[in-house]
């Protein structure tokens, strides 16, 4: 397999999943289904992409907390209580779930951005580097 077609495509290992590019998980405008593509079971995540000055409709969640990152384009993130906030690549926006939001895309190219969702906290720090010596490995940061 080329380089090419190894982006193209989603590659499933032991405990992974990796997409190169956005393209691996769809085309067009719309919702790629990062969650599913991948196999991610710990939280809702999707990728959005939006057509040139395309403005999504307003919404909110019972739930779940939302994280928005911006990947290209331009974009701004409409809030409730009237207040509009512009976005770069590498933007982020944390919305809690009750408070009603829409994304628009500002610039004349599509946008593609992120979306994460989740509820019910923080796991905490619980990530270990590999040790030949021990299986239970050393916390990250000891």
């Amino acid at each position: 397999m080329s380089d090419e077609e190894a982006t193209e495509d989603v590659v499933s290992g032991d405990g992974y999943a990796v997409a190169a590019n956005l393209g691996a998980l769809g085309e067009g405008f719309g919702f790629r289904k990062v969650r599913k593509e991948l196999g991610v079971t710990a939280f809702g995540v999707n990728a959005i992409v939006l057509p040139p000055r395309y403005e999504t409709p307003a919404h909110f969640h019972d739930e779940q907390e939302e994280l928005y990152i911006l990947l290209s384009g331009e974009m701004e993130i409409e809030f409730g209580d009237g207040t509009v906030h512009g976005l770069e690549p590498g933007g982020m926006a944390r919305v809690a779930p009750e408070v009603h939001r829409l994304v628009r895309n500002t610039g004349d190219a599509e946008a593609a951005y992120v979306c994460i969702g989740g509820k019910d906290g923080y796991v905490g720090r619980d990530g270990r580097q590999p040790d030949e010596d021990d299986p239970a490995g050393t916390p990250i940061g000891s």
